[in-house]
């Protein structure tokens, strides 16, 4: 089974603060949208260092819901994609897709 995200890390780094959690959350919904289209637009412009780049951005947020093995896939990928290798994009972009369906839910 795929990892799943989940609000773990942030209702543990807020320390039960509910406002806290709220922001965070709110910070997520705004920005991910965003950094994910800023990606896919350097990706399909063929800048690989860019994108690699915004994969790095986007570790944050993957880490911020709580997806430890994504975050590892992530950090492979962004090496990868400074060799101008695209092999784990699929598997990034299913991890994308679960964060995006998680976060509209919220």
């Amino acid at each position: 089974m795929k990892e799943q995200p989940n609000l773990s890390s942030i209702k543990e780094l807020s320390g039960g603060d509910t406002d806290f959690e709220s922001l965070l959350i709110n910070i997520i919904k705004k920005e991910l949208p965003e950094e994910i289209e800023t990606y896919h637009n350097n990706l399909s412009s063929k800048n690989y260092q860019l994108a690699a780049d915004n994969v790095h951005k986007l570790k944050h947020k993957i880490s911020a819901l709580g997806l430890e093995a994504s975050y590892y896939l992530a950090t492979d990928y962004e090496n990868e994609l400074r060799e101008n290798n695209l092999s784990k994009k699929y598997d990034f972009e299913e991890v994308l897709e679960a964060m995006t369906n998680f976060v509209n839910k919220l």
